[in-house]
């Protein structure tokens, strides 16, 4: 009898864990792997705006499930998230009312960005020799890195600089 009084409490408390992922969609077609890193094993090839749901996120990583069933890791900044008050395909609105509790919001994304300089901008720079000298502060001395160098045992590297025709 306590048994079946506690059932409909155990799975209240149990339903926010059914609503852990997020639906999202690619932004760009992208490579789905199999661990969060980008040299890792190809899960499955994702294309541009393929429905998948959030499941956890790594670093700037995302695990995710796609549409298929398959399921691996997408570069964060790959993903765009469903607009407050979207919902997954076949989502009731309990679960929407549920990741209000879950995430303390209604779903709302912020995102920041830089952007870059314009022509004009560009053309009309100036140096700053006041935040030059400000910046001058943070570097290295020759003596300082080689010393930090060595306590990581790392050893000077040769690299070639790439030519302008790519090659």
């Amino acid at each position: 009898m306590k048994l079946r009084a506690s059932l409909p409490i155990l799975l209240l408390l149990l339903a926010p864990a059914l609503c852990l992922a997020e639906p999202a969609s690619v932004i760009r077609a992208t490579q789905m792997k199999q661990q969060p890193a980008s040299d890792a094993a190809t899960v499955a090839p994702l294309a541009e705006n393929a429905k998948v749901d959030a499941l956890e996120r790594k670093g700037g990583w995302t695990r995710v499930r796609a549409e298929s069933g398959a399921e691996g890791w997408v570069r964060m900044l790959a993903l765009r998230y469903a607009g407050v008050g979207e919902a997954k395909q076949g989502d009731a609105g309990i679960s929407q009312l549920l990741n209000v509790a879950r995430t303390g919001t209604s779903g709302a994304q912020v995102t920041t960005g830089v952007r870059g300089l314009d022509a004009d901008q560009l053309a009309n720079a100036k140096p700053n020799a006041a935040e030059l000298k400000k910046l001058e502060k943070y570097a290295a001395s020759r003596d300082g890195a080689e010393g930090f160098a060595a306590m990581g045992k790392l050893s000077a590297q040769q690299v070639a600089y790439p030519r302008e025709d790519g090659k």
